[in-house]
């Protein structure tokens, strides 16, 4: 082929010249875990922290610190029947499972006739098989044990609101984690992006943006792709959820 006629290198049919960052194929970028800011609450969220230890309640509630979010710690076990009859209610309650002066199965018994609609996340520093069975039966949502790491709190949490429909992404979140499970299935299907995209008729600079959470797919984009990766468009949509 003589000179004039090659391609030049970084050049998609149709013109579009690919930046050096689409052209690393091969170079798999970590896929970014979605944070509490990538989300949007459907409504304020009321958040209910019970811990005897003022510096735990403390950290956690600067690790929740949101916009939508309510907060409200109890240090004092005994105000806490008191708080969980009254009639303020709350989305998540996080609670530590052994307080001072307190059974922990009466303190569950309360937040189920009490806070019915409430998650509850237990945390302890004193993990045993009977207080996870307790806690099995009582349908809390997780059990954490201390120490515990800052960035699995936030996910918990996260996960928590997502199971109750509470929050919501971001439309640039969004696109981070349609590209995020794109890049899942074609790893899973052995494409490479060069291949994933001439099989979608995609230009590969355009599904590289996809992947990256850069560029926003149309919905008919998106049907081709999948298509391509033989997996439906629904299946994509359905791994937001989770």
């Amino acid at each position: 082929m003589h000179g004039a006629d090659r391609p030049s290198r970084g050049v998609e049919p149709g013109g579009e010249r690919m930046t050096e960052r689409e052209h690393l194929d091969e170079v798999e970028q970590p896929i970014r875990a979605l944070q509490l800011d990538d989300m949007k609450c459907t409504t304020k969220v009321r958040i209910l922290i019970v811990d005897d230890d003022a510096a735990t309640c403390q950290v956690i509630m600067a690790a929740l610190e949101h916009e939508d979010f309510q907060i409200r710690s109890i240090v004092d076990p005994a105000n806490l029947e008191q708080v969980l009859k009254s009639n303020e209610s709350f989305h998540v309650v996080i609670l530590d499972y052994i307080l001072p002066g307190l059974v922990p199965e009466h303190v569950l018994a309360w937040l189920q006739a009490h806070q019915p609609e409430a998650s509850v996340i237990v945390i302890t520093g004193y993990p045993s098989v009977e207080g996870a069975l307790n806690c099995l039966r009582a349908r809390t949502f997780d059990y954490l044990t201390k120490p515990f790491q800052i960035a699995h709190l936030r996910q918990t949490v996260l996960r928590c609101l997502q199971s109750k429909g509470l929050v919501r992404l971001t439309e640039e979140a969004l696109c981070v984690a349609l590209g995020n499970a794109l890049r899942e299935r074609r790893k899973n299907a052995e494409l490479t992006l060069a291949q994933l995209a001439d099989k979608a008729g995609v230009s590969l600079g355009y599904l590289s943006q996809i992947e990256h959470g850069r560029n926003a797919a149309s919905i008919e984009k998106l049907y081709r792709i999948t298509a391509a990766l033989g997996v439906p468009l629904s299946d994509l949509f359905e791994s937001l959820e989770h």
